[in-house]
């Protein structure tokens, strides 16, 4: 019997995969956008947070925060928020120059 609060459902769409699937392949300079990646395609597997966090050597809370977060803004979610007092940054999201 699973205890704990039920975790909806996270299905991709077919470009969403594609595009986690690229992410996940991503050199050194992405690593974190990389793993993200990856935990967002263990998920959609339909793996609990309690296993991918075992799988990822991630904290559940870390597991649940990606997952909510992509849950809420799909692949812009993944992305880092910007931090305050950073300059130059581009409005433009990152997946949408990554989609080419």
């Amino acid at each position: 019997m699973r205890m704990g609060r039920p975790i909806p459902e996270l299905v991709l769409t077919p470009e969403e995969q594609q595009t986690l699937e690229r992410w996940a392949r991503r050199p050194k300079s992405a690593q974190a956008l990389a793993q993200r990646a990856r935990l967002v395609l263990a998920c959609a597997q339909g793996k609990s947070n309690t296993v991918v966090s075992r799988e990822m050597k991630w904290t559940q809370q870390t597991v649940g925060k990606w997952r909510s977060r992509f849950m809420a803004r799909r692949l812009d979610g993944l992305l880092d928020e910007p931090r305050p007092g950073a300059h130059g940054k581009s409005a433009m999201p990152l997946w949408s120059e990554c989609s080419h």
